[in-house]
């Protein structure tokens, strides 16, 4: 097996693989130039983006800086919007699904190292997926970890730091996230404590 192929099938391998750097380099060039666009030129970021990521769906915005260790691997749905200093660990895929909102300084990281000291000095690495389910929403400076699953329709609160796998239809915060509660009724007449919606 390849450092490649292991790269994607959760084994260990070592990241400073030359062809990897190389590869790798290639797709930070692209990011750079995402990240030095003008606010004036949205044609030219979404144009850049479909060319970082491996899949962009319809009406995606992610406002630079963008962070991303690969890009090719993070896949999009449609209608996401990401706010500033989103971090993409995509060693690994990285998938998001439709009308995903994510909060600014959030990162989702697909990669880990071996606790071992000897492994770690040696640049070794593993990779596991991270799937985001759709019409989640994200709060400001929240961490996936490696291997996490998010349900559709939940939130994660701000500053998150989700260790494991979330339901769908919740709401879930802390250090280790964990669900506080199902969305319910109440969530359909109030917005923030006690502010009522008072739009459709």
């Amino acid at each position: 097996m390849t450092m490649r192929e292991r790269m994607h099938n959760q084994k260990v391998y070592f990241c400073n693989d030359n062809e990897l750097v190389i590869e790798q380099t290639q797709c930070l060039e692209v990011l750079y130039d995402f990240n030095h666009t003008r606010p004036s030129e949205g044609k030219k970021r979404e144009a850049i983006l479909k060319q970082l990521l491996a899949e962009v769906g319809k009406e995606c915005y992610i406002e630079p800086p963008l962070h991303t260790n690969w890009g090719k691997h993070t896949h999009l749905g449609n209608n996401v919007y990401a706010n500033f200093n989103l971090t993409l660990v995509d060693d690994t895929d990285i998938y998001i699904g439709d009308y995903v909102m994510i909060g600014p300084n959030v990162t989702i990281a697909t990669a880990g190292h071996p606790i071992d000291p000897a492994l770690r000095k040696k640049v070794a690495q593993y990779n596991i997926p991270v799937r985001i389910g759709s019409n989640v929403w994200i709060g400001a400076g929240a961490v996936i970890l490696p291997g996490v699953n998010i349900g559709e329709n939940t939130v994660i609160g701000a500053g998150s730091i989700v260790t494991k796998d979330i339901p769908a239809h919740v709401v879930a915060v802390g250090n280790p996230c964990r669900v506080l509660r199902e969305i319910n009724e109440r969530d359909k007449a109030y917005y923030y404590k006690n502010m009522e919606i008072d739009i459709e």
